[in-house]
């Protein structure tokens, strides 16, 4: 082959391994922007538990509403775009979430929260999967570092609840909710952006995607080693997710109940739960491209558990020390695990991320109300307590393959 026709090979191949940082940032921001519309949901618990008199099931029924649509239909539209891309799929998905938060804002009672909460979720499900597309389209060589800056966002965006609580639902109720309609038109129009940049890059290099897709698509199943280490990835999820959901939906009334602190208070305690896990977010994509993902998700869950267990049993000045420490171990394997999937079933990165991230919703959604039954039925404290026995799961992750053999398989398959 002549020298002529290897350099634009080689040049095609260094433009594709470059990692675009203006689109990674944007569709964080958008991220950010969609999971803060989200996190309105539970950042409203405290006063919808008044002014509506709901009860722990009756809130855990509103969270399961919005995380199982978004769980359910994430990996269906992870499944259907990993076959047909659809990049303006982003900011119509957005829109519905504009519908969704305009709902919550005016909704007469419980019905009508439920209602919108959904098309909230569906939102959700629609952003997710392509979100996570784009930043695998714009990582280049740095996965680890692309996902952990998408991740951050959303991770970012749930950190503003209790923000959101103390400065705008305390003051102005629940009507404070539709002020997000602002936010969600905001985000419409930065996915406009990236939908555009999308299109492009597919019509640039139009069998990108299908390039990609080649090695799962020629698989005629997976093995039973990937299937047993996406069982244990999936098994990792739900302990990390049931953890968060318990923290993140019920932690403040534990804190007004145990500690007398104020509502603002409670919620500055969630704040630096959730504010340190967006950091941990960040910082376990680099850290696993130099560790190893394995290592991090080892780390993230056994190094929860003391701190978890110690947390009920502590003063007020104490938790929230150990809130702080939990929440940045707990979230650095977040986007590790995500990647850790997609690169388990290469070609199925719509798939891979909406099995994860949507797994992690639903997880979430059930043990809303799973957790609020045990609540109600057994009383917060004992529910906090035991909570903190959950990252124990954590162990299973000695027994995911190394690094060093998804590798080897994905060559093989190569």
């Amino acid at each position: 082959m002549s020298q002529q026709a290897i350099l634009p090979r080689q040049q095609a191949s260094n433009t594709s391994e470059a990692t675009i940082y203006k689109i990674l940032f944007v569709i964080g921001l958008c991220h950010l922007l969609n999971d803060a519309i989200q996190a309105v949901v539970p950042a409203m618990f405290p006063i919808l538990e008044k002014s509506m008199g709901l009860s722990f099931t009756q809130l855990g029924i509103i969270a399961f509403a919005l995380n199982m649509v978004s769980s359910v239909m994430q990996p269906v539209v992870g499944i259907f775009t990993d076959k047909k891309p659809l990049p303006f799929a982003l900011p119509i998905g957005l829109s519905f979430t504009f519908i969704g938060v305009l709902g919550i804002g005016f909704a007469p009672n419980f019905g009508m929260i439920v209602i919108s909460v959904l098309f909230i979720g569906i939102g959700s499900a629609v952003f997710h999967p392509e979100g996570s597309r784009v930043a695998y389209m714009a990582a280049g060589n740095r996965r680890g570092l692309a996902q952990s800056i998408y991740q951050v966002g959303g991770n970012t965006g749930q950190a503003l609840a209790p923000l959101i609580t103390a400065l705008i639902f305390v003051p102005l109720g629940q009507i404070g909710a539709s002020w997000f309609s602002i936010v969600a038109a905001f985000a419409v129009l930065l996915l406009i952006y990236i939908a555009k940049w999308y299109s492009e890059r597919l019509r640039a290099n139009p069998v990108m995607v299908k390039k990609k897709n080649v090695g799962a698509s020629q698989e005629t199943g997976l093995s039973k080693e990937i299937k047993k280490a996406l069982v244990l990835i999936l098994l990792l999820i739900f302990a990390r997710s049931w953890y968060i959901s318990g923290m993140t939906n019920f932690y403040a009334f534990y804190g007004i109940k145990e500690y007398a602190l104020t509502i603002k208070q409670s919620q500055l305690f969630l704040f630096a739960f959730l504010v340190s896990g967006a950091f941990g977010t960040f910082f376990g994509g680099p850290l696993a491209d130099r560790f190893g993902k394995k290592k991090v998700i080892s780390f993230s869950m056994l190094g929860t558990l003391p701190l978890s267990m110690l947390l009920p049993n502590v003063s007020p000045v104490t938790a929230f020390i150990l809130l702080v420490l939990t929440g940045f171990i707990l979230m650095t394997s977040f986007s590790v695990t995500v990647v850790y999937a997609q690169e388990l079933v290469p070609g199925k990165i719509g798939t891979m991320s909406g099995l994860t991230v949507g797994l992690a919703f639903g997880m979430g959604a059930i043990g809303s109300v799973g957790l609020g039954f045990i609540a109600d039925l057994i009383g917060l404290q004992t529910m906090i307590t035991w909570l903190g026995v959950l990252p124990i799961l954590g162990l299973t992750a000695f027994l995911l393959p190394s690094d060093q053999k998804v590798w080897e398989w994905n060559n093989k398959k190569s």
